[in-house]
């Protein structure tokens, strides 16, 4: 394994989302915030009432993402976030599972 020189180190993160998070746009919304802030992966909902996130990008782009998941939109009442570390496997875009 080398990295190219110069490049920032894509991170891969699994982010679980509690609270009111489904119903309320959470997956499409995430869709919109994560192709603003290049981030790529894929959510969907669990038939716990969670979000799932798998998502891949720069350190400070994933940051980002994960701060705004602390709130989600407008409609959503998030109770916690939790945040894993995992391995990069080279997710392409974004995608919402139904």
């Amino acid at each position: 394994y080398t990295a190219t020189f110069g490049a920032p180190m894509k991170k891969h993160l699994t982010i679980i989302v509690t609270g009111k998070v489904q119903g309320v746009g959470f997956r499409r919304s995430a869709m919109s915030h994560a192709s603003t802030m290049k981030v790529n992966g894929t959510v969907r909902n669990t038939s716990g009432g969670a979000v799932v996130m798998e998502v891949e990008g720069t350190e400070k782009a994933l940051e980002r993402f994960v701060e705004w998941c602390r709130n989600g939109p407008v409609m959503a009442k998030v109770d916690n976030v939790e945040v894993t570390d995992g391995l990069v496997i080279g997710h392409i875009g974004f995608n919402v599972a139904e």
